[in-house]
């Protein structure tokens, strides 16, 4: 069984579920066996570093401006309930020709406390200027 958590569910299943059976079919020709594909639509992926951070890389492939793109993302972050967001970008920002780190922080992310639900990511962005990385940081609340 192979579940697929995705913030855009109807984008994977396709129309008519063209994409699962596709899927399907690609899986098991890797697994060599018969293959059940699940596909999960996740509520709030703003919630999530992994997409957010996705979503800060595609902007700066696209050549948005960097610091519009992180605290647009922190901003919809805590809008969607995070206690805290750290975002940091580094690498040849716009374009130019010495690299240099920017971040965005707003709420708290307490990172030496250990009940502290805090999701991370690290993903590159592929520029023409080279690879730009963004690291997101979103705390969630303690732990109970």
């Amino acid at each position: 069984t192979v579940t697929i958590a995705t913030s855009k569910a109807g984008v994977v299943i396709g129309r008519g579920g063209a994409g699962v059976s596709e899927l399907k079919k690609a899986f098991e020709k890797i697994m060599g066996t018969t293959v059940r594909v699940n596909i999960e639509e996740v509520k709030k992926p703003e919630l999530y570093a992994k997409l957010v951070g996705e979503n800060i890389a595609y902007q700066l492939q696209k050549r948005i401006a960097f610091r519009r793109a992180i605290k647009q993302s922190a901003g919809a972050t805590m809008r969607a309930g995070a206690k805290g967001v750290r975002i940091q970008v580094s690498g040849r920002l716009n374009g130019s020709e010495m690299a240099r780190r920017e971040k965005e922080i707003q709420g708290s992310v307490p990172l030496h406390t250990i009940r502290a639900d805090i999701d991370y990511a690290c993903v590159p962005a592929l520029t023409k200027a080279g690879i730009v990385g963004v690291k997101v940081w979103i705390y969630k609340g303690e732990m109970k």
